[in-house]
């Protein structure tokens, strides 16, 4: 099979770390190797979220609010300018089931929390309406958008960074 010049075997198509989907493969695309995940699909978001937080002082920015539209994640590989989409796409299908259920269920969430914005949007890009809607990108859609990072990082929500010998090092020195 191939797939935007990428020839597969029936293995590369489903595991991760083998032919295509091999870990120096996916780390040189900027896709993590252990969840087959790629951040450049977060920038779908983040560019809403940076229009909804610039509405208080350009409220012009609201057609370009509005303008928005939910995008899966091979979607947004499909369309976009992404080096190595074929392989992002590829490596998605090959992700752990729970790790792709948890960002599809973030997803939704931060889909909903931009079309809720967006109905206020239509309602009236008033001053008041045009901080709330920012204000909604800062304390609901950020983190959510931080949480879809962390999945794709390899990080489940609420799970301690205090791996890092680092940070260990800097909360041993606050202690004592």
């Amino acid at each position: 099979m191939t797939l935007g010049g990428l020839h597969m075997t029936t293995q590369d198509e489903s595991a991760l770390g083998t032919g295509v989907l091999g870990a120096d493969a996916l780390a040189a695309a900027n896709i993590n190797p252990v969840t087959g995940l790629a951040t450049d699909y977060l920038n779908h978001f983040n560019e809403v979220v940076m229009l909804m937080e610039m509405l208080p002082d350009m409220p012009d920015c609201a057609g370009d609010v509005l303008d928005w539209q939910p995008l899966d994640y091979c979607g947004h590989f499909r369309q976009s300018a992404f080096k190595d989409k074929d392989l992002a796409i590829l490596a998605y299908a090959a992700a752990p089931r729970a790790v792709r259920a948890h960002l599809e269920t973030l997803i939704l969430q931060i889909d909903n929390a931009v079309i809720e914005a967006q109905d206020r949007l239509r309602a009236g890009s008033d001053e008041a309406t045009c901080r709330a809607v920012a204000s909604l990108a800062t304390e609901e859609i950020k983190p959510l958008i931080a949480a879809a990072s962390g999945t794709i990082h390899g990080r489940e929500e609420g799970e301690d960074d205090f791996a890092d010998e680092t940070a260990q090092a800097g909360i041993d020195a606050l202690f004592g």
